[in-house]
């Protein structure tokens, strides 16, 4: 093999969810058009063309779309591979790199050319400092039904013990029921839950006080310092605006 990277692609229809996979080398994922989801066990990451997720090879994921997408996989042979990230990392598609993938998918470039884009294009890997959003589901039934309703309408401002009146159980026992099982209390698992709701919604363009909104925030300024305290960065700087 006389180059390090080898570029695939994919439509994904909206609502697509590709199989849980891994693969022998690293992965760059990356959405040309669209907006791309990635899943690594519980965390969780949505990237608009500018941003892509380093995915380093054998590490088990599934890849998804919230709307019409093109995915691009780039994907970088381990003994060939300048970068050695042990986990999966978000990075920025400035537009020299985005210029540089699109070139590298064209079929009729030498190997002499190939070589030299391809060294540019790995120096060009500018990791995002993020954590990633996680949002662990409990096993226990009267737990996943309180943890289902928050999903379906993050929105909801009800309070742990409303929560149990429908699901069957006390708030102490809910609350002990995420301790264990989610490892974090039923406050910080909804923020992470309300987070991963905003991030297609951020990804799509919608205005900060629609997202606010639509999660249950009372006012931008709520959620975008919830977001900057869980995530690291605020959301303009995620996706890079």
């Amino acid at each position: 093999m006389s180059t390090a990277m080898v570029l695939g692609e994919m439509d994904l229809p909206a609502g697509t969810w590709l199989p849980w996979h891994e693969h022998d080398g690293h992965q760059l994922a990356w959405a040309a058009r669209g907006i791309l989801s990635v899943n690594v066990g519980e965390r969780y990451w949505v990237l608009p063309p500018t941003r892509a997720l380093w995915i380093p090879a054998g590490v088990v994921h599934r890849t998804g779309a919230t709307a019409q997408t093109v995915l691009r996989g780039i994907y970088a042979a381990r003994d060939r591979c300048p970068v050695r990230w042990p986990e999966p990392t978000l990075v920025a598609v400035r537009p020299l790199l985005r210029e540089l993938l699109e070139h590298l998918g064209a079929a009729d470039l030498g190997d002499d050319a190939r070589r030299r884009a391809e060294a540019v294009a790995f120096d060009l890997l500018e990791p995002v400092d993020v954590v990633p959003i996680t949002v662990p589901m409990p096993s226990d039934e009267r737990a996943l039904a309180v943890a289902r309703a928050v999903i379906a309408d993050p929105s909801d401002r009800r309070a742990l013990a409303d929560f149990g009146r429908h699901a069957g159980a006390s708030e102490r026992t809910l609350a002990r029921l995420f301790l264990t099982e989610c490892r974090t209390t039923f406050g910080a698992w909804r923020v992470q839950a309300r987070l991963r709701a905003s991030l297609p919604l951020l990804a799509e363009g919608m205005p900060l006080t629609a997202v606010s909104r639509r999660i249950g925030y009372s006012s931008p300024s709520a959620f975008v310092a919830a977001f900057r305290r869980a995530v690291g960065v605020t959301p303009g700087a995620y996706f890079g605006g």
